[in-house]
């Protein structure tokens, strides 16, 4: 299928990795799949009940990579999506996912992505999910994904997630299950500005013995932007988990960081670290010296502090 330039657009900055009709893939333009294919051991599927799709990965994919990104072009348009990942034992797999909206009117574009993912046993699980907005218009660029995630015994999920322009308004709901021996790792990247607000709310739950998670976030506020972010951390067993929330505040923005952690057993050990603070004055003044402007200066700081 021929892609028009506002969605190879978007593609090349939701998917990191180059959207190609290639192997286990698909896309879905304005509220609809476009194009999709299978691969030996992964294949798509429809759902019959509501919108979305149906991703079956067996347990001989070994380091195979899935693409299924969302764009949304249509201004005024809602796009409401359920994602259902079945994920056998034993699988090696990668999935990049993500939305883009180019809003070029003047009402809302908006889509909710609702992911699940059943993962079976000792399988090796990466997720990536970007979010992007851009457009002229006036209208607002929304985005609201709920993800839920069951992880099975000795399976290893890693989840990065990165919102870094153009998002007017998001609001992130993320339930994590976690069975024995078990890792989790998320790294969230956010940045807002002008009057953009962003919320995240995560839910950790340990269930097994000997399961772990590692919660980092990183992000950056600007201008009148507001952005909230609570992570909740509960061990049922002997666990492990480490929160930490990192943020750059600027000019009249708000950051709000409330880790919780919540031990339900004397074996869980739950441990949280935030901070919230301004750009140095001594790293403008160090990275001026070398011929930068403030502004260019902060840039560097800033993309630093994020990647």
């Amino acid at each position: 299928m021929i892609l028009d330039k506002i969605t190879e657009k978007v593609l090349h900055m939701i998917d990191g990795e180059r959207f190609k009709q290639e192997g286990a893939f698909n896309l879905r333009e304005n509220g609809i799949a476009v194009c999709h294919g299978d691969s030996e051991h992964v294949k798509i599927r429809k759902k019959e009940d509501k919108q979305g799709i149906d991703i079956y990965i067996d347990k001989n994919t070994n380091g195979e990579t899935v693409h299924i990104p969302v764009v949304v072009s249509a201004s005024g348009m809602t796009d409401v999506v359920y994602n259902d990942f079945y994920i056998e034992d034993g699988a090696n797999v990668n999935i990049i996912a993500g939305c883009g909206i180019h809003n070029s009117g003047c009402n809302d574009a908006r889509h909710d992505g609702i992911h699940t993912f059943h993962i079976g046993k000792d399988a090796i699980v990466h997720y990536e999910e970007k979010h992007y907005g851009e457009g002229e218009g006036t209208g607002a660029r929304i985005l609201n994904p709920v993800t839920d995630i069951y992880v099975g015994e000795n399976s290893v999920f890693t989840m990065d997630t990165v919102q870094i322009e153009g998002v007017d308004s998001t609001k992130r709901e993320t339930d994590i299950t976690m069975e024995a021996g078990s890792r989790l790792t998320v790294t969230e990247k956010l940045m807002t500005h002008d009057r953009q607000e962003a919320v995240s709310n995560m839910k950790v739950i340990m269930d097994g013995d000997g399961s772990s998670a590692q919660i980092i976030s990183r992000s950056v506020a600007k201008g009148e932007s507001i952005q909230t972010f609570h992570p909740r951390a509960i061990g049922k067993t002997a666990c492990h988990a480490h929160i930490q929330c990192d943020s750059i505040i600027m000019n009249d923005a708000q950051v709000r960081s409330i880790p919780e952690i919540d031990a339900r057993n004397v074996d869980a050990q739950i441990i949280h670290e935030a901070a919230i603070g301004r750009i140095n004055s001594e790293q403008l003044l160090k990275l001026e010296t070398f011929g930068l402007n403030e502004e260019e200066a902060e840039g560097v700081i800033i993309e630093n502090f994020l990647n």
